[in-house]
C-alpha cells in the first residue's frame, strides 16, 4: 500500500474495528501488526443489579444484540434467541400470529415445578406478556446461565434469567430512523405423505375390506369382492365410508377384481334426495384452510439529548395476519425513556411503554387445550374423498343467510353421514365464531442515582406493571353440534398487576492495581392476578349483539384473585488485580408467599473466580490474543407450584340455599424452596488477532428438595399434594465459536456456531413415588412415560414392536415364566420396557454473516440431534378401519403392508376389524433430529455519499425471510413444537414470513 503523508509528519497512527491503534515513527519502509481490542470487543455485559466489565465477569451468560434482532421478523423479541446462545432450548408450540415461545435453559430442574426463565425488563422483574415489549427498542438480550451470574436474583433464578435491555437515551443531535416492512405470511408444515387420490384411497379401502372377507371370514376370492364393493359407500358401523363420490355404471363396481379403480367410473356423482339432485364430489380441504396473509410492521424512534439530559422515543405499528381465516394479531405500542442529570451528585431517569393489541384468534388450538375438532385436525385427518361443501346436481355450491354451504357430515349433504369427526366443519364455524381478546400492557419505571463521598452510590428503582386482556368467545347457533341451542357467548377478562421497589448501595474503589466493588440491596416484589367470567346461551342477536347481556339463559359465573410477594436481601462483592486475577461472591435471602410462614425463607449464594492467563508476563503465544478461565458455583431457588399449596382449599357452594365448604386440594405445610445448586466452568478466548474468538463451559446443576406432586389413592377424598421429595441433576458442555475468515476494508465474512450436549437424571425420588420397578429402575409411570431414579427425564414406557407373525400380524414382546424373550399377537399379553428418552444428545445454531461494499447477507441455521418423539399422527395414519370409525387419511406406507405376496415387510396387513394396529408401542418413536433454516436477511446500505444529498444519515433496504424450511426424519413429522416428545398435528401450523423493508436515518 502506498500512502502520500505531508513531509512534515513525524508518526503515523493506523486503527480499525476492534484493534488496538498502533502509532509509529515514518519509515520509507513499514510493516504494522494491529493487536486485538479485547476491552472493546463485548466489554460491558447487562448483569444482576447494573453492568459489569466482561473480563471481571466470572459466570456464563450469552447475549444478542439489536443488530441480530433487527434481522428477525418477530412479533416477540424472545424468538430472536432461537439457535443463537448456547445452552438455550426453545420450541413454539404455535404458529398462531400472537403465539410465544417456551424457553429451557441449560436441561430441565424439576418434575412438577415451573422450569421457564426469570424475564427481567430493564432491571425489573417483568410478568407482562413477551408480545408487549416491542423488538424495535430492545438494545440487546442477555441470557444469564449459572449461579454467579444469576444467584442475586435467588427467588426466581433457578431456571435461569434473560435480561431485556431497551435502548438507552444518548446524548447529541437527535438520530430520527424509520423502519417499515411488508411481507406475506404462508403454511410452514409439510405434510404428511398421504394417500391423496380419491380413486386409490377407494382401492385401500377396498382391500381392507377384501381381506377382511377373504381371510377373516374364509369367504370365496369372488364374494370378498363382491361384500367389500357392497360395503364401501355404506355407513361405518357396517365398515363402509358413508359417500360415494364416484359415478359407477349400472351392474358394475367401483373397484375391479384386480384391486384397481373401474376405469368407468368417473369422479362427481350425482344423488337424489328428498326429490333434490346433490353432487358430491371431493374437495381439497388443505387448500381451502390455509391462505397467503399479510405481514406488515412499521417503527419510528428519535434518540438525542444534550449531557444533562437525553430521551429516547419510538412508536410502532405491527399487523399480523394468520395463515387461516379469522386469525390475526395487531399492536400499537409506544415508549418513552429520558434520564437528567440534575445535579452532579443526581441522576434521574424514566422509562414508560404502553401497547394495545387486538387478537383474533379460532377455537381448540390453546397448546395447554388441543382439541381433537380444530381445524388442524380436520385438514390433517379427514380422507381426500369427502366434500367439503354442499352443491346441487349442476355442481353450483348451495347458499344460504351465511354464505356457502358447507357439508357436517351429519346429514345435510344428500342426508350421507361420515364417522370421521361428524357434525363439525370448523373450516366454516371458525369464520363465524368468535375468540377476539383485546389486551392493554403499561409499564412504568424510575430510577434516582444519588452519589456521594466519591466512592459511593445510592440507587431507587421503583417499577410497576399493568396488563390486563379481556376476550369475548361466542359459538354459532346455526350449525353442528350447537345448531338451536340459540348461540353461546363467554367473557373474561384478567388483570396483572406487578409492583417492584429496589434499594441499592453501591461501593466502587480502585486502590492501585485493587479494585473493589461492593453492592449491599432490598427488593420487595408485589404480583396480583385478578379474574373474572361468565357465560350465556340463548343470544337475542348471534352477529350484532356478542355481549353477556345479549343472551338471557346464564351458565356460569365466577371471579378470582391470586397474590404472590416476594422479599429478598442481598449483597456482592467483587475484587480484582490488575484486571488480572477477578473474585466475586453474592449472598441473598429471600422469602416467598406460596410458602408457609415457617418455611417461607430460603438462602442462596454463589462464589466465582476468573483468571486472564494472558495477561501473565509468562504468556508468550502470539496467537493467543486472550485467553482467560473462570469457575463458580452458588444455589438459586425455585418457588414456581402455583398458589395455596401450603394449606387446605375449599370451595364454597350452595347447598339448598345454604352456604357449604367442599374439601378442594390438600395442602402440605412444610413444603419449602426447590434450590438448584450450579457448578460453571470454562474458557474465554480469541485467537489469531481476533480471527477465532469463542468459549467452552462445563456445567452441573443438581436440583435438591425437588418439589414434585406426590399423587395419592382418591379414596382419601383428594387427588395429591406437593412436597420436596426429589433430586435431579443436569451436566453438560457448551461450545461457542465465532470464525472470521476474511476480514477487509469492503469484505468482511464470518462463520458462527454453538452447541449444546447435556444428561439429565433424576437421582434421587421419594419411597412413595417408586411403587413401580421397570426394567431394574424403580419409579411411576405417567402415561406413557416413566419417571425413575437413574433415568432421564422424558423417558419412554412402552411396548416393544416385534415386527409381524406369518398371519400378518403385529407382534410385541414379552417374557415368559423361565425369563426368556417371546412374541405375542396379543396387546395386553406384552410387557413395558424402557424405550430411551425425548432428551437431545445435541441442539443450537449456526450461520454465516457476509458485507461487501454496502451489500450484507446473513444466514442463520437451528438443530437438535438426538431424542426421541412419539409420532402419534403417523401412527393414527397407519391404522386399519374398524366399524365405527373409518374415513381417515391413509399414509402411503400402508402400500408396502404384509401380504401374502409381500412377506418379508415390518408393516403389519392391512385388513378392516384388526385392533390395536395403533396401540401404544416403540414402534412409533421416531428420531426427533431436526434442522431449521432460521432466517435469511440480504440487504444493501446506500452510499453515505448518496443519501446526504437526501439529507438523510443512512438508508437500507432488505429482504427477509424466517422459518424458511425444515428437515425432519420423516416428512409431516415436526419435533420442533415440544420439549416431552409427543408432538401434535392438531397444533397452529408453524408459518414461513417472507418480507421486504427500508430503513432510514434521518
Amino acid at each position: 500500500m502506498n500512502l502520500n503523508v505531508p513531509s512534515s509528519a513525524q508518526t503515523l497512527v493506523v486503527s480499525f474495528l476492534g484493534m488496538q491503534p498502533e502509532e509509529t515513527a515514518i519509515k520509507p519502509n513499514l510493516k504494522i501488526v494491529l493487536k486485538t481490542d479485547v476491552q472493546q470487543m463485548g466489554e460491558v455485559l447487562v448483569v444482576a443489579f447494573g453492568e459489569q466489565k466482561k473480563a471481571a465477569f466470572t459466570g456464563s451468560a450469552g447475549v444478542v444484540k439489536a443488530e441480530n434482532i433487527s434481522t428477525r421478523q418477530v412479533t416477540n423479541v424472545v424468538d430472536a434467541l432461537n439457535g443463537k446462545v448456547a445452552g438455550v432450548q426453545m420450541i413454539n408450540a404455535s404458529g398462531a400470529p400472537d403465539a410465544t415461545p417456551e424457553i429451557r435453559i441449560r436441561g430441565l430442574s424439576s418434575i412438577n415445578a415451573g422450569k421457564d426463565p426469570l424475564i427481567i425488563l430493564d432491571g425489573i422483574p417483568y410478568d407482562g406478556g413477551w408480545n408487549n415489549i416491542n423488538p424495535s427498542d430492545v438494545e440487546s438480550l442477555t441470557v444469564l446461565k449459572d449461579a454467579a451470574s444469576n444467584a442475586l436474583y435467588g427467588a426466581r433464578g433457578a431456571n435461569g434469567v434473560i435480561m431485556i435491555t431497551t435502548k438507552k437515551a444518548k446524548a447529541g443531535d437527535a438520530v430520527v430512523t424509520l423502519d417499515a416492512k411488508w411481507g406475506v405470511n404462508t403454511h410452514a408444515a409439510k405434510l404428511y405423505d398421504y394417500i391423496t387420490d380419491p380413486g386409490q384411497y377407494y382401492e385401500q379401502h377396498y382391500l381392507a375390506l377384501y381381506n377382511y372377507y377373504q381371510r377373516g371370514q374364509g369367504q370365496s376370492v369372488y364374494d370378498a369382492h363382491k361384500h367389500a364393493n357392497e360395503m364401501i359407500p355404506q355407513s361405518s358401523a357396517n365398515g363402509g365410508l358413508g359417500y360415494m363420490i364416484y359415478n359407477v355404471p349400472d351392474g358394475q363396481y367401483l373397484i375391479g377384481e384386480n384391486g384397481r379403480l373401474n376405469p368407468n367410473a368417473t369422479l362427481g356423482n350425482i344423488v337424489n334426495y328428498n326429490g333434490q339432485d346433490y353432487l358430491l364430489t371431493p374437495d381439497d380441504w388443505q387448500k381451502e384452510a390455509y391462505r397467503s396473509s399479510l405481514r406488515q410492521e412499521y417503527n419510528l424512534n428519535i434518540n438525542g439529548g444534550t449531557e444533562k439530559l437525553q430521551f429516547y422515543l419510538s412508536l410502532g405499528y405491527l399487523k399480523n395476519e394468520g395463515v387461516v381465516y379469522n386469525a390475526d394479531y395487531e399492536r400499537y405500542s409506544g415508549r418513552l425513556k429520558a434520564a437528567y442529570q440534575a445535579k452532579k451528585w443526581l441522576k434521574a431517569g424514566g422509562n414508560i411503554s404502553y401497547t394495545h393489541s387486538i387478537t383474533n384468534g379460532i377455537s381448540g388450538v390453546d397448546p395447554s387445550d388441543l382439541s381433537s375438532t380444530n381445524l388442524f385436525g380436520h385438514v390433517t385427518t379427514i380422507a381426500p374423498i369427502y366434500p367439503l361443501y354442499v352443491r346441487d346436481g349442476q355442481g353450483n355450491i348451495l347458499q344460504d343467510e351465511n354464505g356457502n354451504v358447507y357439508d357436517y357430515g351429519k346429514g345435510n349433504n344428500a342426508g350421507l353421514e361420515r364417522s370421521v369427526l361428524p357434525n363439525t366443519n370448523p373450516l366454516q364455524t371458525d369464520r363465524l365464531n368468535t375468540n377476539k381478546t383485546n389486551g392493554n400492557s403499561i409499564n412504568a419505571s424510575g430510577f434516582m442515582d444519588i452519589s456521594f463521598l466519591n466512592d459511593f452510590k445510592f440507587t431507587l428503582n421503583l417499577g410497576v406493571s399493568d396488563y390486563e386482556r379481556r376476550k369475548t368467545s361466542t359459538t354459532q347457533p346455526f350449525y353442528g353440534y350447537y345448531a338451536g341451542q340459540g348461540g353461546y357467548v363467554y367473557t373474561y377478562h384478567y388483570r396483572t398487576t406487578t409492583v417492584n421497589f429496589q434499594q441499592l448501595l453501591n461501593y466502587n474503589k480502585k486502590i492501585g492495581d485493587h479494585s473493589i466493588s461492593a453492592l449491599i440491596g432490598h427488593e420487595n416484589f408485589k404480583y396480583n392476578y385478578a379474574y373474572v367470567w361468565g357465560s350465556k346461551t340463548n343470544m337475542y342477536s348471534y352477529f350484532d349483539n356478542q355481549e353477556l347481556a345479549g343472551a338471557i339463559t346464564l351458565n356460569d359465573t365466577n371471579s378470582k384473585s391470586e397474590d404472590y410477594n416476594t422479599e429478598g436481601y442481598f449483597l456482592r462483592g467483587q475484587y480484582d488485580f490488575k484486571e488480572k486475577y477477578f473474585i466475586s461472591g453474592s449472598y441473598r435471602r429471600d422469602a416467598s408467599s406460596r410458602f408457609h410462614p415457617d418455611h417461607r425463607w430460603g438462602n442462596f449464594w454463589s462464589v466465582g473466580g476468573a483468571w486472564i492467563i494472558s495477561k501473565e508476563d509468562w504468556f508468550k503465544q502470539n496467537w493467543i490474543d486472550m485467553l482467560k478461565y473462570k469457575v463458580s458455583y452458588g444455589s438459586q431457588g425455585n418457588d414456581d407450584i402455583g398458589y395455596n399449596r401450603y394449606t387446605d382449599t375449599y370451595d364454597i357452594q350452595d347447598s339448598d340455599g345454604s352456604i357449604s365448604l367442599v374439601f378442594k386440594t390438600k395442602g402440605n405445610k412444610e413444603i419449602t424452596w426447590e434450590t438448584n445448586g450450579n457448578f460453571n466452568t470454562g474458557l474465554e478466548f480469541e485467537l489469531f488477532q481476533g480471527r477465532l474468538n469463542g468459549s467452552i463451559d462445563y456445567f452441573y446443576r443438581k436440583t435438591t428438595d425437588m418439589l414434585c406432586w406426590l399423587g395419592t389413592p382418591l379414596s382419601m377424598g383428594y387427588s395429591g399434594y406437593y412436597d420436596n421429595i426429589g433430586d435431579m441433576t443436569n451436566k453438560g458442555l457448551e461450545l461457542d465459536l465465532t470464525v472470521t475468515p476474511i476480514r477487509t476494508k469492503d469484505l468482511n465474512w464470518s462463520v458462527n456456531l454453538n452447541l449444546t450436549h447435556y444428561k439429565n437424571k433424576i437421582t434421587y425420588l421419594a419411597e412413595d413415588r417408586k411403587g413401580t420397578e421397570l426394567d431394574g429402575y424403580k419409579g411411576y409411570p405417567s402415561s406413557n412415560q416413566f419417571y425413575g431414579e437413574g433415568l432421564p427425564m422424558y423417558s419412554w414406557r412402552l411396548k416393544r414392536y416385534a415386527g409381524v407373525s406369518e398371519e400378518g400380524q403385529q407382534m410385541w414382546y414379552y417374557t415368559d415364566k423361565e425369563g426368556n424373550e417371546q412374541k405375542t399377537t396379543v396387546y395386553s399379553d406384552a410387557d413395558y420396557h424402557l424405550c430411551g428418552t425425548a432428551l437431545p444428545d445435541l441442539y443450537g445454531g449456526f450461520g454465516t454473516n457476509l458485507s461487501f461494499k454496502g451489500i450484507d447477507l446473513g444466514v442463520s441455521f437451528s438443530y437438535s440431534i438426538g431424542g426421541k418423539f412419539y409420532d402419534k399422527d403417523y401412527a393414527s395414519l397407519m391404522g386399519s378401519p374398524i366399524a365405527g370409525s373409518t374415513g381417515s387419511n391413509i399414509h402411503k406406507d400402508i402400500l408396502n403392508a404384509w401380504s401374502e405376496d409381500n412377506q418379508t415387510s415390518n408393516i403389519p396387513r392391512w385388513q378392516y376389524a384388526d385392533t390395536n394396529t395403533t396401540s401404544s408401542s416403540d414402534r412409533w418413536l421416531t428420531d426427533a433430529s431436526w434442522l431449521t433454516l432460521q432466517n435469511v436477511n440480504l440487504g444493501y446500505t446506500f452510499p453515505t455519499k448518496l443519501v446526504k444529498t437526501l439529507y438523510l444519515n443512512k438508508v437500507r433496504v432488505y429482504v427477509a425471510g424466517d422459518n424458511l424450511f425444515y428437515w425432519s426424519k420423516r416428512k409431516g413429522f415436526d419435533p420442533r413444537s415440544n420439549f416431552d416428545g409427543n408432538p401434535s398435528g392438531l397444533s397452529y401450523s408453524p408459518v414461513r414470513s417472507i418480507s421486504g423493508g427500508i430503513n432510514v436515518q434521518f
